[in-house]
């Protein structure tokens, strides 16, 4: 009987975050950097970050690190202690 084979990472379509925390996260950087009228390709480079990693933050496809939390909020020359009270907001603004 031959063992099965244990595939690698994770399975297709599974997420290691939650959705919605990802998607008010997102939307607060978004409208951080819209206040700011800066390009997102700007944001990503001052965030020392690839353009479509901030892309996929920005539509909350990824959630970052909390290292990449304090570049974003460095980039938009915020706290990450406001750039996450906005997006707590954005999360009561829902329920």
């Amino acid at each position: 009987m031959q063992k099965p084979k244990i595939q690698r990472g994770r399975p297709r379509g599974a997420t290691t975050f939650e959705a919605e925390p990802a998607l008010a996260f997102g939307q607060a950087v978004r409208d951080a950097r819209m206040e700011r009228s800066m390009a997102q390709e700007q944001l990503a480079s001052q965030a020392a970050i690839e353009r479509s990693h901030m892309g996929k933050i920005e539509r909350g496809e990824h959630m970052p690190t909390l290292a990449l939390i304090l570049r974003i909020a460095a980039a938009l020359e915020m706290s990450a202690a406001n750039l996450i009270e906005a997006t707590e907001k954005k999360l009561r603004a829902k329920t």
